[in-house]
């Protein structure tokens, strides 16, 4: 039963002091995907490079400090893609995609576009490019879990304020319906949504005010999966008990 952790850090480093690593020994699980790790390979201590055994891969932005993303696996991958294809992103490090026998199993940061028209223009050049390739990678015919931060709340039920944000990235209509347009058009199915229809399902809270303290959220970090191996989820936590980062760990058991 493959158990698969999704987790944006906020800073690789920052999380380590925060206990993310003992955590993650004690949860056991068979692949963990992280996501801005605000760090390049001289940054990496062994710690981070192979923890308690782990095999570790990842795609560091050439830009100091900024986002980056990473698959960690009890077992060696038969095959690792590092980036997507598409060079302006690319050079962010926003994709790792690890193989293994018939299962393949991706950690992605899609871009935020929350600081600025500039880079919300860039978020909508990644997903004019990034669609394109999740239909590719469908049509591959393997099974595939691809983890990560997708900086879109994807439904009203995905943030409290939902309201409020009609107009603000990660809630704008464009950015929804290509979420929809990958469940519905691709064939990818939103794991976490499929076991879990509750309310308050919030996955990162914003630093402002009380978000934290009153619930305050967005649900933006998903596992989206082929069908056959969506359909042999059993279980998904969100786990908040501690704090590594703004972003709480998204973990899913599949049969």
């Amino acid at each position: 039963m493959p158990k698969i952790i999704s987790a944006n850090l906020n800073g690789i480093r920052s999380a380590a002091t925060k206990g993310f690593f003992t955590w993650m020994a004690e949860q056991d699980a068979d692949f963990v995907c992280v996501q801005e790790l605000k760090a390049q390979a001289p940054d990496m201590q062994p710690e981070f490079l192979n923890p308690q055994g782990y095999h570790g891969h990842f795609h560091y932005a050439e830009k100091k400090g900024y986002s980056g993303t990473g698959v960690y696996s009890k077992v060696a991958p038969d095959r690792v893609v590092i980036g997507f294809g598409a060079p302006e992103f690319d050079a962010e490090g926003r994709y790792v995609r690890c193989d293994f026998g018939n299962l393949t199993v991706i950690s992605v940061y899609c871009p935020s576009g929350s600081s600025g028209p500039e880079r919300q223009e860039a978020k909508f050049r990644f997903m004019d490019l990034f669609l394109p390739h999740l239909q590719t990678l469908h049509a591959e015919g393997r099974e595939v879990v691809i983890c990560g931060d997708w900086n879109i709340a994807h439904k009203e039920i995905d943030l409290k304020n939902w309201k409020g944000n009609k107009k603000n990235s990660g809630f704008l209509p464009e950015e929804r319906a290509w979420m929809t347009r990958i469940f519905d058009e691709v064939g990818f199915v939103d794991v976490h949504r499929g076991l879990d229809p509750r309310e308050e399902q919030y996955t990162w809270w914003s630093n402002r005010g009380q978000a934290w303290a009153k619930n305050v959220g967005w649900r933006i970090d998903y596992q989206v999966a082929t069908p056959g191996i969506a359909a042999t989820a059993t279980t998904v936590a969100i786990y908040k008990e501690q704090r590594f980062s703004d972003h709480a760990p998204l973990t899913i058991t599949y049969a």
